[in-house]
């Protein structure tokens, strides 16, 4: 509709803010997680934009949920993390390719998208781009234990006795990794992957005696690098940084078999109606100004190409130090489990438990 704008101030001060708004505002329905949508994000997205945003904080489990029970309806815009999108939409449905015409992907960091887009294609489909990401590597005091620079290092007499890590998968992943083996190559044959466990478990059984305790939680870990009795250990990066804040001594360093990497990403449910207000907020908060706001609300980087450099300068520093951009492109990235593989990780988990 053509405005007559020549009526009075008050016709052009109207005519000037229509004009300024996109040509179909529309409400942006967001499932997403807590720390992702900031408030300040979102009231500069509906200011710059005209579009509208509504924030449901939610998890991976309830998102699949609630796109399974509408069908992939009642959002516009989710944000599951990678591992959760293939599985799903081959067997529910719940979600609609992404059109990467409308994504500018100079915003995003190239291994990233390109890892993610490779791990949630069905078909020759894309349904996920990267927003954000965190990694599980290495937590050192590097005063105490500079020798560990992989998984594996973590056996070494140099640490022994003050080593610690969880009795989880991704130890199972990180220690096949700095072994030379490829885990997530031999996801597609159970039989490969069971010998590669079985590497990885005697290689485990060889390491307990250099294990103070398998740690159970972050506070607990915390606690045990802070007070000197593990000098290293398995865990995030997150909790890395916020040690190296106390100490600078102790902080995260990626293993040179690569850091094991999560991302939670934007994916279209498959009923959505607002397809234009999601690509502009996807384009919108991958700029890098925007995207270092984000990761001050939620603690951790995004995959936008150069948002570090409006971080916190502790935290930008710390960021530096651990992920240099080889770090960065060599991160193993999670892709979906098959069925059965849990199972024999179980087992092995197990065994290493109760091995003297």
């Amino acid at each position: 509709m053509k405005l007559n704008c020549s009526i009075s101030i008050f016709s052009v001060a109207l005519c000037t803010t229509l004009s300024a708004l996109p040509a179909s505002s529309e409400t942006l329905r967001l499932l997403t997680w807590g720390g992702y949508a900031p408030e300040d994000v979102v009231a500069k997205f509906e200011a710059e934009t005209g579009h509208k945003v509504e924030v449901t904080k939610s998890n991976n489990e309830e998102m699949i949920a609630k796109l399974r029970a509408t069908g992939g309806g009642g959002f516009d815009l989710a944000q599951p993390s990678q591992d959760r999108i293939a599985g799903p939409q081959e067997e529910f449905g719940i979600y609609k390719p992404i059109d990467m015409s409308k994504i500018d992907t100079s915003l995003f960091i190239p291994s990233m998208l390109e890892a993610t887009k490779g791990n949630t294609t069905v078909g020759s489909d894309v349904y996920g781009v990267p927003h954000i990401w965190g990694t599980s590597g290495l937590v050192l005091d590097t005063s105490k234990a500079e020798m560990v620079k992989d998984y594996t290092d973590l056996c070494s007499d140099d640490v022994a006795g003050k080593v610690s890590y969880r009795l989880k998968r991704p130890t199972l992943i990180g220690f096949a990794f700095a072994m030379g083996l490829d885990p997530f190559a031999a996801y597609g044959d159970e039989a490969a992957y069971t010998e590669i466990m079985s590497q990885v478990e005697a290689k485990l059984i060889e390491c307990k005696p250099n294990v103070k305790t398998y740690w159970g939680g972050g506070d607990e870990l915390m606690g045990l690098l802070r007070s000197g009795e593990v000098v290293a250990s398995m865990a995030w990066d997150t909790g890395g940084w916020k040690l190296n804040a106390d100490n600078p001594d102790i902080t995260f360093v990626a293993p040179a078999a690569g850091a094991l990497g999560w991302v939670d990403t934007f994916a279209l449910p498959a009923k959505g109606k607002a397809d234009e207000a999601a690509y502009a907020w996807i384009n919108f908060v991958m700029q890098p100004e925007v995207a270092a706001m984000i990761t001050a609300a939620a603690g951790n980087f995004t995959a936008s190409q150069g948002a570090d450099e409006f971080a916190d300068d502790d935290l930008k520093a710390r960021y530096r130090a651990s992920f240099p951009p080889e770090a960065i492109d060599n991160i193993k990235w999670y892709p979906p489990v098959p069925a059965g593989l849990e199972a024999i990780e179980g087992g092995v988990l197990d065994r290493v438990k109760a091995a003297n």
